[in-house]
């Protein structure tokens, strides 16, 4: 018997938390496929549609740059309040974005697409700046393998 008002219990929260995720009424526009092939390759060449998500997978030199991408791409989903689904393995992670209020493809997946792309691509040493970058003869310090 307790095991089953436990499991209410859960229920009821996760409900809740779903529910508090709905920051207003109105309806948001989610995107056809065709207009989101159209947006990821003009903006997010390196993704793309399948199953309904939008997808991205960045490999790693090892475990290291898998949790680093992983610790970054959770840092941007929470201060958008908008999560993506992540996998990940040894030398892989894979992001996937959808609006499950929504049912589908919507700016807020476009924008933190965006704002992961660029944070997790961020190459200081090709930029021109102060920065040098993760120094790319040592593969000690190699953690992300970067597509140009």
């Amino acid at each position: 018997m307790r095991m089953i008002a436990a499991t209410e219990a859960a229920r009821n929260w996760l409900l809740t938390i779903g529910e508090s995720a709905v920051t207003d009424d109105k309806k948001e526009r989610t995107y056809s496929d065709e207009e989101v092939e159209a947006r990821l390759k003009s903006e997010l060449p390196h993704w793309r549609l399948e199953d309904g998500w939008i997808r991205r997978k960045y490999k790693t030199h090892s475990w290291k740059g898998t949790l680093m991408v992983i610790n970054t791409v959770g840092h941007l989903a929470e201060a958008a309040w908008h999560h993506p689904d992540i996998t990940a393995s040894y030398a892989w992670v894979e992001v996937r974005l959808k609006n499950h209020n929504a049912r589908g493809i919507t700016d807020k997946d476009f924008e933190l697409a965006k704002k992961i792309e660029e944070v997790v691509s961020w190459q200081p040493g090709k930029a021109g700046g102060a920065l040098e970058g993760t120094p790319e003869k040592d593969p000690r310090f190699a953690y992300l393998k970067y597509e140009d």
